[in-house]
């Protein structure tokens, strides 16, 4: 699977709609949830075990989209198969009066992994230029001297980067997803959602309000993509309408960033071997 074509340029402005909502693997569902993604996620264990042990390197998983797109089910069957220890989900909702009394990166910090861990966003920071983008709410100490309601975004978006560049360059990896759907899809989503009762807990009526705004949002996402996909830190785009494919292809560049990190199990030398042996005498005479 070639997944640098998922991977949003950051040397050039890229229309969203390049990227498409689908590849036609829906027909693959049933093929791609037993066959294909069962060995890529034993691999991925194994990859987050080695990251575990040895502590070098930490991991921060973005995931954002509008409702409906997949994000809650690629924790569901992607995350969850991973060792808990190792593990930090943290979901972003509307920012509480105390958030609101801080700057809009201060509560990211409780959310960063540990070196050894995967974390994953479930929305996240991004939520602050999109958002207030759509629905206004900024307040006058949102605003740096000099800036106006046009230029802050710009501001944000180097802020950001600035930010994701100091947690690279101090052993945390950012990857971003953005699951790029279609109206016609999650519109045949939402209406499942409605229509099925055990699915119901799952709707909210702000997503059918939200649709409303379908063109501005896809407007924000794309600057927002342009402005935030960095060498070091970048966004993939998934043909979200293909559910499945979507999964594999999260698994698979979670892999590829895993396998370029090349986490080991920490070696036991010198007197800590002597004693290990030591030690494993000792039990083995009981």
């Amino acid at each position: 699977m070639k997944i640098e074509k998922y991977r949003m340029p950051h040397e050039r402005y890229v229309k969203l709609r390049e990227f498409p909502t689908s590849e036609g693997k829906t027909r693959e569902n049933e093929e791609i949830r037993t066959e294909v993604i069962p060995p890529i996620v034993e691999e991925l264990k194994d990859l987050h075990v080695r990251l575990n042990a040895e502590e070098k390197d930490g991991i921060l998983v973005v995931l954002q989209a509008l409702d409906a797109a997949g994000k809650d089910e690629t924790i569901s069957y992607i995350f969850s198969n991973l060792n808990a220890q190792g593990l930090k989900t943290t979901t972003f909702g509307k920012p509480t009066e105390v958030e609101q009394k801080h700057d809009y990166l201060w509560r990211m910090q409780p959310a960063i992994p540990a070196r050894g861990e995967i974390g994953i966003l479930n929305r996240s920071h991004y939520e602050d230029v999109i958002a207030p983008r759509i629905h206004g709410g900024l307040g006058d100490g949102d605003f740096p001297e000099g800036a106006d309601e046009k230029s802050i975004w710009d501001i944000r978006f180097n802020q950001i980067n600035s930010y994701e560049k100091y947690l690279y360059e101090n052993g945390i990896h950012v990857v971003k997803f953005f699951f790029n759907m279609s109206k016609g899809e999650q519109k045949d989503r939402l209406l499942e959602r409605m229509k099925t009762p055990a699915k119901n807990w799952e709707f909210s009526f702000s997503d059918v309000e939200e649709r409303e705004y379908w063109d501005e949002y896809q407007k924000v996402f794309e600057e927002m993509l342009n402005g935030t996909s960095t060498e070091y830190s970048p966004w993939y785009i998934l043909p979200a309408d293909d559910e499945w494919h979507s999964r594999r292809l999260v698994t698979e560049i979670m892999i590829d960033l895993l396998r370029r990190l090349d986490p080991q199990f920490p070696e036991i030398t010198g007197e800590d071997r002597e004693k290990l042996q030591e030690y494993i005498d000792r039990l083995e005479n009981e």
